[in-house]
């Protein structure tokens, strides 16, 4: 049998425990790739966004095709994100 012996609880859930990271966030239709700066019920921003077109392997240390949005910051409604995690990639 596999049993949880240790839990941890923080105040901190959801998009809040990314804030400060650098992120990919798949979405239906881009991909985003920026460091993520604010949450609220609605949306979350990015700041220094970036599309990411091409991923290419999972593997590699850069996205095959990541084109700078040439903007400071984004704003991303959290309905349309699909998924969201911290990247390795710069």
């Amino acid at each position: 049998m596999k049993k949880i012996e240790q839990v941890e609880v923080t105040d901190e859930t959801g998009y809040h425990i990314l804030l400060g990271e650098t992120v990919l966030v798949m979405c239906a239709n881009y991909f985003y790739h920026g460091d993520l700066i604010g949450v609220n019920e609605d949306t979350i921003v990015i700041k220094n966004p970036s599309i990411v077109y091409e991923t290419g392997s999972w593997n590699d240390k850069q996205y095959e095709d990541k084109q700078s949005m040439c903007v400071d910051e984004w704003h991303i409604k959290k309905d349309a994100i699909e998924s969201l995690g911290k990247s390795n990639v710069n």
